[in-house]
C-alpha cells in the first residue's frame, strides 16, 4: 500500500511527538538535578522528601473512649497547646486520638488504601519515634502484642514515656503499666482547688517556674500502689498545709502527695505529672515549660539525673 505524502507527514508528527514525550520521561543526564515525580534514593519521591528529617519525633496518645467521655474536654487543648510548644522547639509532635501506632508491627491504611489494594499506604509505628506521650483514660483497647511493645519501646530501646494527668488512671488492670509510669490514680481528694507545691528538686528543668510561683489551681491527685518513693525521683509534692487533710477521701496518712516525678524504667526514661485537668492549667507558662522539658528529657534531647529519695523530713 502507497502512502501519501498527507499520511507521511501525519505520521512524521507522531513520531516527533512520542520522541518529545520519551524525553519527558527519560531520567535526567547524570550529573543534573533529578526531575520532580520521579523517585530518589530510597523510594522517596522528589518533592516529598521528609520535612522532618534530623527532629526528635514524639507520638502524642489522646484516647480517652475507654474512659471518662466529659471529665476531660481539655484534652483538645491540651493538644494543640503541645503541638505548639514542642514544635517551637523543634521537636515534631505526632498526634493520634486512637492507639493503632502503639505497635512495632506494620501499620496500613484501609479501603482504597490497604495493603495491596488500589493505592497503598503505609503508616507509622512505635520505631519512627523517640517518646510518647500518653493523656489516656481506661483500659485502652491493645492488644497483648501492642502492650509489650509499649513496655519494650521504653525498657529496652531506652526510649521515653510522659504521661499526663489521667495517665495514672489508664489501664489498671495491666499491673506492667502502673510499673512503668510508676502509680495509679485514688482519686482527687479536693476537687478543682488551690494548692501549694514544693518543689523538691529546684534545679530540675521542669520545676524552675514553680519555685518563685507555687500555688497552684488543679485537680491535685492522690496516687496509689505501686507508687513508691524507692522508686521514682519526685520533683514536686503538694504542701499539705495548703489543702484540707480532714477531707474523707484524703487516704494517705503519710503526706505525700507528689505532684511530678521522673523515673527510670530499664533503660528509658518516664516523667509522669497529675496537672493537667483544665483549659486553665494548659495556660498556665509554668506548666507548659514543665511539659515541654519533659517532652525534651523524655526523647534524649537533655539530660537530668535519676535520684528517688525517701520524703523530706521538715
Amino acid at each position: 500500500m502507497r502512502i501519501g505524502s498527507t499520511m507521511r507527514a501525519a505520521l512524521a508528527g507522531l513520531a516527533a511527538l512520542g520522541g518529545g514525550m520519551a524525553s519527558a520521561q527519560a531520567p535526567a543526564p547524570q550529573g543534573a538535578a533529578p526531575l520532580p515525580g520521579t523517585y530518589a534514593p530510597g523510594r522517596r519521591m522528589l518533592g516529598y522528601e521528609d520535612p522532618y528529617a534530623g527532629k526528635k519525633r514524639v507520638l502524642l496518645v489522646a484516647d480517652l473512649h475507654t474512659g471518662n467521655q466529659n471529665a476531660h474536654d481539655a484534652v483538645s487543648h491540651a493538644m494543640a497547646t503541645l503541638e505548639r510548644i514542642t514544635r517551637a522547639a523543634g521537636i515534631v509532635l505526632y498526634i493520634r486520638t486512637d492507639t493503632e501506632w502503639v505497635t512495632k508491627d506494620e501499620v496500613w491504611g484501609t479501603g482504597d488504601y490497604a495493603k495491596g489494594g488500589r493505592r497503598q499506604a503505609k503508616g507509622r509505628n512505635l520505631k519512627d519515634f523517640d517518646a510518647i506521650v500518653f493523656y489516656t483514660n481506661g483500659d485502652l483497647d491493645l492488644t497483648d502484642r501492642q502492650k509489650a511493645d509499649l513496655l519494650s519501646f521504653v525498657h529496652d530501646d531506652g526510649k521515653g514515656f510522659v504521661g499526663i494527668h489521667t495517665a495514672t488512671a489508664t489501664a489498671s488492670k495491666w499491673p506492667e503499666y502502673g510499673e512503668m509510669i510508676g502509680g495509679y490514680f485514688d482519686n482527687h481528694p479536693w476537687g478543682i482547688s488551690d494548692a501549694k507545691i514544693i518543689v523538691e528538686r529546684p534545679d530540675a528543668p521542669e520545676m524552675k517556674l514553680y519555685l518563685k510561683s507555687p500555688i497552684v489551681k488543679d485537680e491535685h491527685y492522690q496516687m496509689l500502689a505501686p507508687y513508691d518513693r524507692a522508686k521514682v525521683d519526685v520533683l514536686a509534692r503538694i504542701d499539705t498545709s495548703s489543702v484540707d487533710m480532714t477531707s474523707p477521701n484524703v487516704h494517705r496518712t503519710d503526706k505525700d502527695f507528689p505532684v511530678a516525678w521522673i523515673k527510670s524504667y530499664g533503660t528509658g526514661r518516664v516523667f509522669y505529672s497529675g496537672l493537667g485537668h483544665s483549659d486553665a492549667s494548659w495556660d498556665d507558662p509554668r506548666q507548659q515549660n514543665m511539659f515541654l522539658e519533659a517532652i525534651k528529657w523524655a526523647a534524649h534531647v537533655t539530660d537530668y539525673p535519676v535520684r528517688p529519695h525517701p520524703l523530706p523530713v521538715k
